[in-house]
């Protein structure tokens, strides 16, 4: 089986000055789940090369074991700073494709056709999506073949109002996921603020938050098994 995990090239927080980008646990939890599972794992983003690594996910309190064993492994930070470039990336290559999250994405993915169409192909050939905390933002403007909103009357989660408002962002942030996943006609469900929750709807896997990844990509291995 092969996997393609999308990550963000965006490294700007908002008119901040700070910096901002994927967040590692997102990444480190997902990519040991699926290769743990004998999945093979190619990375991309928009610009391809180097993905910006959020600082902040990077700090003491938020590493993990998976995140210091991701840096700690040399094969894993090689394709981290090679990543493909999305607009050379097929579906038809992979099985599954997995986004994690960080605020990089609300800025690039969430816009990029590339992005879009990758996603309406996936689930066009019966693949599996999961997309955690806020990378469900990223399918704000992907359709069904009817043209009407993916998430239009499909159960979905993301990272929400609360938990951008616990980290101050409210107002830099382009959008906020709960309200976009909400105005695009999802049914929006969530558990604690930072707890593990992740809700799947056929082929779509949304998880809420960092601590729903490594649950988010075990449902995606689960949902391919059946058809690998």
């Amino acid at each position: 089986m092969k996997a393609l995990i999308v990550l963000t090239s965006h490294d700007q927080l908002g008119d901040t000055g700070r910096k901002t980008g994927f967040w590692i646990e997102e990444l480190a939890a997902p990519y040991y789940s699926l290769q743990e599972a004998g999945v093979a794992i190619t990375l991309a983003s928009p610009k391809g090369g180097r993905a910006p690594l959020d600082p902040k996910s990077n700090e003491p309190g938020f590493q993990t074991d998976a995140t210091r064993r991701f840096e700690a492994d040399a094969g894993a930070m090689a394709a981290l700073a090679n990543t493909a470039k999305l607009s050379d990336v097929s579906a038809a290559a992979f099985d599954m494709v997995f986004y994690p999250g960080g605020h990089g994405p609300l800025w690039d993915l969430a816009e990029d056709r590339h992005s879009i169409a990758l996603i309406e192909s996936f689930l066009g050939a019966g693949k599996p999506v999961a997309l955690v905390c806020h990378a469900p933002g990223v399918l704000r403007h992907v359709q069904t073949p009817e043209g009407r909103p993916l998430v239009e009357g499909r159960k979905v989660t993301g990272f929400t109002n609360s938990e951008e408002a616990a980290v101050g962002l409210t107002e830099v942030v382009p959008f906020l996921v709960e309200d976009e996943l909400v105005a695009k006609g999802g049914r929006f469900s969530r558990g604690p603020d930072w707890g593990s929750y992740v809700v799947q709807d056929g082929l779509l896997i949304t998880g809420q938050n960092p601590g729903s990844s490594q649950a988010a990509a075990l449902a995606l291995l689960a949902s391919i098994r059946p058809a690998a």
